[in-house]
């Protein structure tokens, strides 16, 4: 039980992490005499000062001073590297924990690059042989499911309620199944949400599914159905937090792909721990008492989220 409440406290110390995964982005264009243009994006809510971006083997010109565009502050500049950057470095400072940096680099032949940098690998080499497969999604799937409180919330208190363990592959696939759907027609522009409302409304899931786990009974056939229905809703989060960090439209169908199985690997993460929890507390003497304590601590984030993010609109 001692390492139930401990948890349930690290969940509280850690509530202002809600998508707060914020990529800075560095966008490269190739001419035919190996220059480039860069368009350095970093979040306006990162921590601390703008990461800087060198490029030790090439000159830079025209560089122009940050503006405010949307959530980002953007530089441009001009490259003069005499040949192509494939097999050189490209190096980061001062990124943080909740700021990787995505590269994108469109070459004069026509291919293309994607790569990850993070505060632990700040210096990065583009590969003289480029890959079709935009793998780094992945990671930055696996990441915004982790940093996305809200989500691990929404599959820990879905625990809660299953009875068994069929009941719990079906929940859990329902679950994932709904919002690999919203997820990929979001993307492809078939249907859409207001991003601020569909997190809004994320928050409300959190408040119904806390009353859920309050009453201390269990759905013997059908959890499926309500993680399906939220899980629709969690799949537009999802698809916002794709659309916010870019993609190549030539690589749209792999950048998703990848993302989404990112998004799996890191539920698949959770779900150990998160099974383990429960069930200490459903054969614990204070099963009861644990069950309100989860119901109050899933309900006050979720009413904290809810406020936040109404107000935000308004």
């Amino acid at each position: 039980m001692k390492l139930f409440i401990a948890f349930l406290i690290l969940l509280f110390s850690n509530f202002n992490f809600s998508h707060e995964m914020n990529p800075a982005r560095l966008v490269l264009s190739e001419d035919a005499n190996s220059n480039y243009k860069v368009t350095w994006m970093f979040p306006s809510k990162g921590i601390g000062l703008p990461a800087e971006v060198s490029f030790p083997d090439c000159t830079e010109s025209g560089k122009s001073l940050p503006s405010q565009e949307s959530k980002y502050l953007i530089t441009n500049l001009n490259l003069d590297c005499g040949e192509s950057i494939k097999g050189k470095s490209i190096t980061f400072k001062g990124l943080s924990r909740v700021t990787d940096a995505l590269i994108s680099i469109s070459f004069f032949d026509g291919s293309k690059f994607e790569g990850l940098a993070s505060v632990n690998d700040s210096s990065l080499v583009v590969p003289i042989e480029i890959s079709l497969y935009p793998t780094n999604y992945f990671w930055l799937g696996i990441q915004h499911l982790l940093s996305g409180l809200d989500h691990m919330l929404f599959v820990f208190g879905l625990l809660f309620l299953v009875s068994g363990t069929k009941t719990l592959i079906k929940t859990i696939t329902a679950f994932t199944l709904a919002h690999s759907i919203t997820l990929t027609l979001s993307v492809l522009g078939i249907v859409s949400l207001p991003q601020a409302s569909t997190e809004a409304f994320i928050a409300l899931t959190l408040i119904y599914l806390a009353f859920e786990v309050g009453d201390k009974d269990k759905y013997n056939s059908t959890p499926w159905l309500l993680a399906f229905g939220f899980g629709l809703l969690h799949g537009f989060g999802f698809a916002g937090a794709l659309t916010e960090i870019g993609f190549s439209s030539d690589n749209l169908l792999f950048s998703l792909l990848f993302f989404n199985l990112g998004i799996e690997a890191g539920q698949l993460l959770v779900l150990p721990l998160f099974g383990f929890l429960v069930w200490i507390l459903n054969n614990s003497s204070m099963r009861d008492s644990g069950y309100t304590l989860s119901s109050y601590a899933i309900g006050g984030l979720g009413s904290f989220w809810l406020i936040d993010r109404v107000l935000s609109i308004v």
